[in-house]
């Protein structure tokens, strides 16, 4: 059972991780809008960006927590998450984008 400060390291993990999912998915609706797809290649993508994701958070749980899930990674991410969209938002309120 890891200790207090533990758990917060893994927690500030897991937003980390949150916020590198998000941000990637951004990028890859920009490169969307840069260069148009036919709607089958997007689903494609789309297969693949899930894949890759999955394959990511499984790997950030197994190597901070051994593979257990617990409830403060997932707040973690979910976070993280949030915290991506609030700063896109506010960006988007200064530079008009």
């Amino acid at each position: 059972m890891p200790g207090l400060g533990a758990e917060a390291m893994i927690f500030l993990y897991a937003g980390l991780s949150g916020l590198t999912v998000l941000a990637g998915y951004d990028v890859l609706r920009w490169f969307r809008r840069i260069i148009r797809h036919h709607d089958f290649l997007v689903g494609v993508e789309d297969i693949l960006y899930s894949v890759a994701v999955s394959i990511y958070l499984f790997r950030q749980l197994y190597v901070t927590t051994y593979g257990s899930i617990r409830w403060y990674f997932i707040a973690g991410i979910l976070l993280g998450m949030l915290f991506w969209k609030s700063v896109k938002i506010l960006l988007k309120k200064c530079y008009q984008i």
